[in-house]
């Protein structure tokens, strides 16, 4: 399991990461909301503890911004235990507090209890054509080929598109999709984001048969 722990506090820091590392976690650091952010979207951890007050970008954003991307779990931490405060990281999609001081004991105990309900349901393959997708696994199969792993966010992208299998769907409606609000306007992260699924599902990304272009409008799944 990996997680991502992000807070500009470096003592703390340290005494997290050590606490995980000691547990069996493997574990990576930022120390600001923008890195984090990076590292979150590069390394897909399966857990992010994040701290509420940094420089650069705070907590309260960092988590609204994993959020819009993914469903993996965050626990945020803090040293003010305001029932204000707890409600609004919730409303931006935290999984749980952690008031500081804490004990290794407490977080760790917390952290197995959000892995275990982050465990995915099983869900039922979604087929589109030649085009299989395993939501619990976060893998593509294209016909006969072997099985191909998938990022949330590349999975985001084409089981949206896969819903819409033979018919386009606009620009701006993928990217809040897969990004929420953050995401609409952004035409060069998405076209990046369809270059990567691309690059998994075509047998040749440069003359795309599966995943199209629709010029003026987006893209779309084909159904052969």
């Amino acid at each position: 399991m990996k997680i991502l722990v992000v807070d500009d506090d470096l003592d703390l820091r340290g005494l997290v990461a050590f606490a995980l590392q000691q547990a069996g976690y493997l574990v990576l650091e930022a120390g600001n909301g923008l890195d984090g952010l990076a590292l979150f979207e590069r390394e897909q951890p399966d857990l992010v503890v994040l701290d509420v007050n940094m420089p650069r970008l705070d907590g309260f954003e960092t988590c609204r911004r994993i959020r819009a991307a993914s469903r993996t779990p965050v626990m945020m931490l803090t040293v003010r235990g305001s029932e204000e405060d707890q409600v609004r990281g919730l409303d931006l999609g935290a999984d749980d507090f952690l008031v500081k001081p804490f004990s290794p004991r407490t977080l760790l105990a917390r952290v197995r209890a959000l892995l275990r309900r982050a465990e995915p349901a099983h869900e039922p393959t979604l087929t589109a054509g030649r085009v299989a997708l395993d939501p619990a696994r976060l893998e593509v199969r294209v016909g006969e080929a072997d099985a191909v792993h998938l990022t949330p966010l590349e999975f985001r992208l084409l089981q949206f598109l896969a819903a819409s299998a033979g018919h386009p769907v606009a620009s701006e409606r993928l990217a809040r999709h897969v990004w929420g609000y953050e995401g609409i306007g952004d035409r060069q992260r998405l076209k990046q984001l369809v270059h990567r699924v691309r690059t998994k599902i075509e047998s040749n990304p440069a003359e795309a048969r599966l995943l199209v272009t629709v010029p003026g409008v987006g893209y779309a799944l084909q159904v052969e």
